[in-house]
């Protein structure tokens, strides 16, 4: 419809956001959105007409307080301490979230919520996710502000006047996949394993009810501002089958959809409405979505490469890149796009439990599924003729005919990762790297990133590869891979240990101030209360179930061979699940270890028990395929 209001621009004045809502009566609420540890965000339903009489207390925090005790703000806001105030952000766009099942009778139109982002204040400090992207970009850009007006001339930007530099523009966007299904409809992994490796999905035509969903996601977020590039089928899926009515059914496809970037606080925003307007449309067709990283194990997950840029604005209102270098035919990037790249790689180890905090991300970053391993980055074969590498975990993507648009993609996220919180820890890492390389010649700074393992360097670790122009998951062995580019955390456990296990790192991606101890502690202590949940009430009940169902066969004709699996999947069945006086299972030992706080043995337990469930399975499925 195009007479609804779909968004309230950044920083409109509040009379004009009065006369706006005063013209669209059909929008009935306003809804407050804070962003939790977790990447949760908050919802409510405020009428309209108490936002429009009390608006300046909600700019100054006073009008809405919440229970932050129920939310993911651990040890922060505690039962005992729970009040956090919301004040609301006009820095960023408001978005409208129209609910077309529900139409106003007086204006005819779909009943329309106001969402307005905000921060979540506790004890007079901002203490959510939104707050800690927005309080590290302002000090970020102070820093680089700095650097220009205060370094010469920098490797790369000889183009560029440091004293000319006025502001800095933090440029991101994320991708988003998703698996769309028919409910409770379950899938033919092996069907869908074969189409995946035959390469019969990938960009194909969509039919019916998926091709209505997903263009009309793709025109709603086009009303919204949002620049829809594409949206496109991705590698996973099979095609469906109709009833004899015609009706569409089994229906499992992969999706992808594209949109352009935006200032890093206004992109994260982006994603949630997107993922939000996404799930609602195909809904309304019938269909499920899930944004899960690995929602069947098996086939290909659900990545949300996140890219990352960074501009100045000179005077005069002029753009400039900062990644790109001034000739790009002879240089793969600048000072600045080098320095970025190391502060990364370099920091990862911290970067990395806020980018994979829960076991389905884990679950994703395995060899064989285009998701990444390990720390190593790709600039391309030669600046002349720039190249892809999806193997590694973060790349370069640069175009010698639009410098504007060259970026950095991290891949390793995943539709529920906390893009807040993980810009934060990049873009501070990125000024940890910066810092080193702006004195230094892009020669040197190339020379450093290629190094070879063992070679002493200025900043980089002595011990580690950080660049391959090569198939990362084929070229290597496992060893290999470890021993170059560092071997990547199997549990949630392992993976937030790194930020207790390197201080200094540490120390890099808190330096804005913004992550504090208290909210790094917060982000931890909430993790791992879900990691520990999810294994004792979802995953281990689920794991038993596998294991009663695999039974054995009655058959009028059973070989030896058949004999001996059975044998050894008992075998592992009892092992698994079964206990005795003397001796307990595999799924008591970590349950145990799980409620004891022991950590540690619950990691080597956690990963012990996918790969026995792994050999199960495989085992299991060659004794029923034995049987005729």
């Amino acid at each position: 419809m195009e007479d609804l209001l779909y968004v309230i621009p950044a920083n409109s004045e509040k009379e004009a956001i009065v006369e706006m809502l005063e013209a669209h009566p059909e929008i009935k609420f306003v809804s407050l959105v804070g962003i939790d540890h977790a990447g949760n965000d908050t919802d409510e339903k405020i009428p309209v007409r108490i936002f429009l009489k009390d608006m300046d207390d909600f700019y100054a925090g006073s009008a809405v307080q919440t229970d932050g005790s129920s939310v993911v703000l651990a040890g922060i806001a505690t039962l005992n301490n729970a009040k956090v105030d919301m004040p609301i952000d006009p820095s960023v766009n408001w978005f409208v979230d129209y609910n077309f099942e529900n139409y106003d009778e007086e204006t005819e139109k779909p009943v329309g919520t106001l969402r307005i982002p905000a921060f979540l204040v506790h004890e007079g400090k901002r203490v959510d996710s939104r707050a800690v992207l927005k309080d590290t970009l302002d000090y970020v850009k102070k820093e680089l502000l700095n650097i220009f007006h205060t370094t010469g001339t920098i490797s790369g930007l000889e183009h560029v006047n440091g004293a000319d530099v006025e502001d800095i523009c933090f440029t991101s966007a994320t991708e988003l996949e998703f698996w769309v299904k028919t409910p409770l409809e379950d899938a033919n992994i092996e069907e869908m394993s074969a189409s995946q490796v035959m390469q019969e999905q990938y960009w194909q035509r969509t039919h019916g009810i998926v091709r209505n969903a997903l263009e009309q996601a793709v025109l709603l977020l086009d009303k919204y501002g949002l620049s829809v590039e594409m949206g496109h089928k991705e590698v996973g899926g099979i095609k469906a089958h109709l009833d004899e009515s015609g009706r569409m059914v089994s229906v499992c496809e992969q999706i992808e959809v594209d949109w352009k970037f935006a200032d890093a606080l206004q992109a994260a925003d982006n994603e949630l409405i997107v993922r939000t307007f996404i799930r609602e449309v195909f809904r309304m067709n019938g269909l499920e979505v899930s944004f899960k990283a690995k929602p069947m194990i098996g086939l290909a997950g659900n990545g949300e490469h996140t890219h990352i840029g960074m501009g100045a604005i000179l005077k005069g209102g002029k753009f400039v890149n900062l990644f790109a270098p001034k000739d790009m035919t002879k240089e793969f990037m600048s000072a600045i796009g080098y320095g970025s790249i190391m502060g990364l790689l370099k920091n990862y180890e911290v970067i990395n439990p806020f980018v994979s905090a829960t076991n389905d991300s884990l679950n994703r970053l395995k060899p064989g599924f285009e998701a990444p391993v390990c720390i190593v980055t790709s600039l391309g074969h030669t600046p002349e003729v720039p190249s892809r590498n999806r193997t590694i975990l973060a790349g370069l993507i640069r175009d010698i005919n639009s410098p504007a648009a060259t970026r950095f993609e991290l891949r390793a996220c995943n539709p529920y990762t906390n893009t807040y919180l993980v810009l934060a820890a990049i873009y501070s890492a990125a000024l940890d790297g910066i810092k080193y390389a702006v004195t230094k010649s892009t020669a040197d700074l190339l020379a450093e990133l290629s190094k070879e393992a063992g070679v002493e360097a200025g900043y980089l670790e002595k011990d580690r590869a950080y660049r391959s122009e090569k198939d990362v998951f084929e070229d290597y062995t496992d060893e290999e891979r470890n021993r170059l580019f560092g071997a990547p955390p199997a549990t949630v456990w392992e993976n937030l240990s790194g930020l207790d296990n390197y201080p200094e790192k540490r120390a890099a991606v808190c330096a804005a101030g913004a992550f504090t101890d208290a909210i790094i502690e917060a982000f931890k202590s909430g993790a791992l209360l879900r990691w520990k949940t999810e294994l004792i009430s979802r995953i281990i009940p689920e794991n038993r179930d596998i294991v009663r169902a695999c039974k054995e066969i009655v058959s009028d004709y059973v070989t030896d061979q058949d004999s001996y699996n059975w044998n050894k999947i008992n075998g592992l069945r009892c092992y698994l699940a079964k206990d005795s006086i003397d001796e307990k299972s595999l799924f008591t030992l970590l349950k145990t270890a799980l409620v004891e706080g022991d950590y540690e043995t619950a990691s080597g337990l956690q990963v012990e028990m996918y790969d026995k469930m792994e050999e199960l399975k495989a085992l299991y499925d060659s004794y029923q395929k034995n049987m005729i």
